[in-house]
């Protein structure tokens, strides 16, 4: 299987290409000052995995930002410290404010060239095309939980998006799904029957930070540690055509 098969590329978005765990800790840093006894940053990132996964399967059609708002409270009262509702209103805003990864931009604009470019996000409208100005490339098409009306991993989810590529004149099988979670996104979309790309960010790193917990890693069809790993790839690919 090569990379240039493919006519159709999706992805994730808040931990492939933007980074959404220097975003979320950033955001909890002032709530984590006030803890008795100081966590990791990984503690903190897999705490707010935890309930971020609960608040999605529990409130699928809440709106991204006033989830996070809930998500912020919870792990106030988790801990055991003092908040204020505007603290959690100005985490549940603070999505635009997430970097993006150096790499991302540039590696957008090479594959545009070659691919439509769709996204497929755990997030509300509002707060991803803050993210997309980061981004600096114009998608094919942006799928939002807020669109559907659930998160992934729901098959709900998945489905929409199908619908979405068949607009696009896309097949799913014509298709790459390129993301960092192996819970929210690669699982459930080779369950379903797309091409996988791992993005494994954190391959420097123990655990899963931000995501859920996985008793397995995905059976994928590529597997890169950065875009620039896979835009490099691509190149190599055109070059020996």
């Amino acid at each position: 299987m090569r990379l240039t098969e493919f006519e159709a590329l999706t992805f994730d978005c808040y931990g492939t290409l933007i980074d959404w765990e220097a975003g979320i800790a950033a955001g909890l840093s002032t709530l984590a000052t006030r803890l008795p006894e100081p966590l990791t940053r990984d503690q903190i990132l897999e705490a707010h995995a935890r309930h971020e996964s609960h608040q999605q399967i529990t409130t699928p059609d809440m709106p991204y930002n006033r989830l996070l708002q809930v998500v912020y409270k919870r792990l106030a009262e988790e801990w055991g410290v003092a908040y204020t509702w505007d603290e959690a209103l100005a985490y549940g805003q603070s999505v635009g404010d997430w970097p993006a990864f150096p790499d991302s931009a540039s590696t957008l604009q090479y594959l545009k060239k070659y691919f439509k470019l769709v996204i497929v996000s755990n997030v509300d409208n509002e707060s991803f095309k803050a993210s997309n100005t980061k981004l600096d490339v114009a998608f094919d098409a942006i799928v939002t939980a807020e669109d559907v009306g659930s998160y992934k991993p729901s098959r709900r989810s998945f489905d929409y998006l199908f619908d979405v590529l068949s607009s696009l004149g896309v097949r799913k099988e014509d298709t790459l799904h390129i993301a960092n979670s192996n819970y929210h996104d690669l699982l459930p979309a080779a369950a379903h029957g797309m091409h996988c790309c791992w993005i494994y960010r954190r391959f420097e790193q123990r655990g899963f930070g931000a995501s859920v917990k996985t008793p397995t890693e995905p059976a994928v069809d590529f597997r890169f540690t950065s875009m620039a790993q896979l835009v490099q790839a691509h190149h190599e690919e055109l070059a020996r055509r």
